[in-house]
């Protein structure tokens, strides 16, 4: 990648970038509540189920796609992604979790990247053609920026990883040096399920993990809630 579109990566990808994922735990607050995970290992042990069973299989992969997609200026596909995408996430608040920071980002991406790929997508969405899931919109971004694939893939499951490190220093007694560790032990997972979405086409991609799904179902009935999903 060129310098500027390694910062574009990190600008993107970074935490302070408001594409709304410090307001959702992805299940975890379930867990948390029930005393089902109660320290740093449970949280590191769900952490890794989801990337290994979700976010790596499906969500890098999605990406992945709508970046070579971009590249090529070709909307069709980009939205057959999301639309695919959306079918996948049959948890409400994990599906809804995806569309707004999608929508998010989105909203920030039409403000700072030029392109009429970006404006093609984003006419879409105004028409309610495509749902806008953030993975989707991560990958059409790194299209038009000049991320690789497997870049894109891997700074998408290090920000979902700490999405969800950033979700148990909150709900569970795991201070932020408990939380550099269980990023640390995760960088050799994320790299090898970043590179394995930068080789898979859309139809390789897949998800399997009925225990967060039911967590994220579960979540609305919570009392109360310190996360939207």
């Amino acid at each position: 990648m060129t310098p500027e579109a390694l910062v574009s990566l990190l600008r993107i990808a970074d935490g302070l970038f408001p594409a709304g994922g410090y307001a959702h735990s992805l299940g975890l607050e379930t867990y948390a509540q029930r005393g089902a995970i109660v320290d740093a290992a449970g949280a590191e042990r769900y952490l890794r189920a989801y990337l290994e069973a979700s976010a790596g299989p499906c969500d890098a992969v999605a990406a992945v796609g709508a970046l070579n997609a971009a590249r090529r200026g070709d909307l069709a596909p980009i939205v057959d992604f999301d639309r695919a995408l959306d079918a996948m996430k049959p948890a409400f608040e994990l599906r809804e979790a995806s569309r707004q920071m999608g929508r998010q980002t989105m909203r920030v991406a039409a403000a700072t990247v030029r392109a009429p790929i970006v404006e093609d997508f984003e006419r879409a969405l105004a028409d309610a053609a495509t749902p806008c899931h953030h993975a989707i919109v991560f990958g059409l971004i790194g299209g038009v920026c000049g991320w690789t694939p497997a870049s894109a893939a891997t700074a998408y499951l290090y920000a979902t990883a700490a999405q969800l490190v950033g979700a148990a220093l909150r709900l569970l007694p795991v201070g932020q040096l408990d939380g550099q560790r269980i990023l640390a032990r995760a960088e050799t997972l994320i790299t090898r399920l970043a590179a394995d979405a930068a080789e898979r086409s859309f139809e390789e991609i897949w998800s399997f993990a009925p225990g967060v799904e039911i967590a994220a179902m579960q979540h609305a009935g919570l009392d109360a809630r310190l996360f939207r999903s």
